[in-house]
């Protein structure tokens, strides 16, 4: 199962905390629990604290950032883990603890640090050309998948006769393992650089064709021989076509850096003016508001 942790996980975490009031919570034969004496008792957790971090963090990047995350947007990115997930999504959920809505407040969460990222992380030249070497556009191919080095040999004898998209999809059709594909001809849904679903031996095999061009021996993986054919590769091209496509890879990386997030949330909350009320919680900020170190992509 993929991992559930959205970036902000990394940082804070994600609860609801009640109130602090005279409402009864619970009653027990032995009495009731307010909500005061609930805030008493959680404020002192390292759970409890973790609550008020998030919350204060959450109503800073909603001030700054909410015009930037619409509720499309939120919509969109849980409807693509919702079809990655099928009909194992809602157990999924449960067992991670979320519901629909949380679920949504977290993605929601997530959306806004990445706005915060973007707006408090300078990309510099040195970035964008690092990133630049592992770049690789969209490219769409169609692969044939065997589980025996004799019947890749088969299927590349007959490339050799005809590689027509034709033929590698009539051969596809025979001889892949692939079920999801196979009778598609093999053909996978586009990717680039930043794909994690193939294996770097796959990826680094197919960014090397051009189109019309297929992998002339067989590409052994944890799957099995793959032999890959391309249908679609745009080209490289300059770095400087690629500008925004090679900031969105920096940011998407920086969204999985402890020390970026670190850095960027310190910013976000000095900026926000924050005043801890409650003299027990005076330094559930410290960690934040004592860095200094400043954010950049280099």
């Amino acid at each position: 199962m993929k991992k559930w942790l959205i970036a902000l996980a990394g940082v804070l975490l994600t609860f609801t905390l009640a109130g602090c009031g005279s409402k009864t919570v619970a009653t027990t034969s032995g009495g009731k629990i307010t909500e005061s004496q609930y805030y008493s008792s959680m404020k002192g957790t390292s759970s409890g604290k973790q609550v008020l971090q998030q919350m204060i963090l959450n109503k800073v990047l909603e001030k700054d950032y909410g015009d930037k995350v619409s509720t499309k947007q939120v919509t969109k990115q849980y409807n693509t883990y919702k079809s990655q997930y099928g009909s194992s999504f809602s157990t999924v959920l449960t067992q991670n603890g979320l519901t629909t809505k949380t679920f949504k407040e977290q993605l929601r969460s997530n959306l806004l640090l990445k706005e915060a990222v973007k707006d408090k992380v300078k990309i510099t030249d040195k970035a964008l050309k690092k990133q630049w070497k592992s770049y690789e556009p969209e490219v769409t191919v169609q692969h044939i998948l065997v589980a025996k080095s004799a019947t890749a040999d088969k299927v590349l004898d007959a490339l050799k006769k005809d590689s027509s998209q034709a033929n590698f999809t009539k051969l596809a059709k025979k001889y892949s393992t692939d079920t999801t594909t196979k009778n598609k001809g093999g053909k996978l849904a586009a990717f680039d650089n930043t794909n994690t679903s193939y294996s770097s031996k796959f990826l680094t095999a197919a960014f090397k064709l051009k189109n019309g061009e297929y992998t002339t021996s067989a590409v052994k993986t944890s799957n099995g021989y793959e032999i890959i054919r391309m249908i679609k590769n745009p080209g490289k091209g300059k770095m400087s076509d690629h500008t925004a496509e090679l900031k969105k890879q920096i940011w998407d990386n920086d969204m999985s850096d402890s020390t970026v997030l670190q850095n960027v949330v310190s910013k976000v909350l000095k900026d926000g003016n924050v005043s801890i009320k409650d003299s027990d919680l005076k330094d559930i900020l410290s960690s934040y508001l004592s860095t200094s170190s400043s954010s950049s992509s280099n």
